[in-house]
């Protein structure tokens, strides 16, 4: 059997999130998938892995509730997840600001500008003092970012708004700018945060940072690899080895090139995950702060 990941996200509103969870537990049970799906007021974001036919099928039974959803696939498969998990939530992305968010049948009403991969390059190109902003955690931006991105000091979704209102990004308000992030849907709702905030000219990558590594590989303005939420941890557009391949992460113990992510085995007084080369795990499970503890 050949598997598959699908990463999807649909903002249409829900009148009932908790019987869509119920019909899509039950779908995924019967196909034998596992993964995460959220389900709130908003829509849906899911990532889902299992066999190709499978997933083909879950697709297809969707897309008669969503109409126009899309679907990202990729390599993996059911035991990329270690289990499936689908909840119902008042948000699909935790921002924390579920009453701030306005959608209608074609999805956010009040978000950024979308941008194919092409015309993220062409702003770019015709606007030197365009921004890359990250829409992701810190951690992620370890190991891959646009280049030359401001990446928010934050940890979690719930800390943007803090974040967008410490004032300290206020020189970005007059510029364009391009927020991005792994699939393209926490972008859906931070630019409109951004935008409810004074950030006048705001994008976003249609697809995110996946569609436009599909389409540049290690050719284009993405630096490095793409930290992904399942037990891969990290994925590349192109080659390691390719000459245009640009290295970001490092071991938190001794500085070596890596981008494996691992979980401090410190649990359950600390859930850090921490960049470390084979050696230094071999020596020792723990973060760098645990280590030195």
């Amino acid at each position: 059997m050949t598997g598959k990941i699908l990463l999807y996200y649909k903002f249409q509103p829900i009148a009932d999130p908790d019987a869509v969870r119920l019909w899509q537990r039950d779908l995924c049970e019967g196909l034998d998938l596992h993964g995460r799906i959220i389900v709130s007021p908003h829509g849906i974001n899911g990532t889902v892995g299992g066999d190709i036919r499978a997933c083909k099928t879950y697709a297809r039974k969707t897309k008669e509730y969503f109409s126009g959803i899309e679907f990202k696939w990729s390599e993996g498969g059911r035991d990329s997840f270690p289990k499936l998990s689908v909840k119902a939530r008042d948000e699909i992305v935790a921002f924390g600001a579920p009453d701030e968010l306005t959608v209608g049948e074609d999805g956010v009403i009040g978000g950024g500008v979308h941008l194919s991969p092409e015309q993220v390059n062409e702003l770019v190109d015709a606007n030197p003092d365009a921004v890359f902003f990250d829409g992701r955690n810190a951690r992620e931006a370890e190991i891959g970012r646009f280049k030359n991105a401001v990446v928010p000091d934050v940890d979690t979704t719930h800390d943007f708004i803090a974040e967008l209102e410490s004032g300290k990004y206020d020189w970005m308000k007059d510029r364009p700018v391009i927020s991005y992030c792994t699939g393209g849907i926490r972008c859906e709702v931070l630019s409109s945060l951004m935008i409810n905030r004074g950030f006048n000219e705001v994008y976003q990558i249609d697809g995110g940072i996946v569609r436009y590594g599909e389409k540049f590989g290690n050719d284009g303005l993405w630096e490095g690899s793409l930290y992904v939420f399942d037990k891969r941890m990290h994925t590349e557009f192109g080659a390691p080895d390719d000459p245009n391949f640009v290295q970001l992460g490092h071991c938190t113990h001794c500085g070596d090139a890596t981008n494996q992510f691992y979980n401090c085995a410190n649990e359950p007084e600390c859930r850090t995950q921490y960049l470390s080369c084979e050696g230094c795990r071999d020596t020792t499970q723990l973060c760098g702060e645990c280590a030195a503890a």
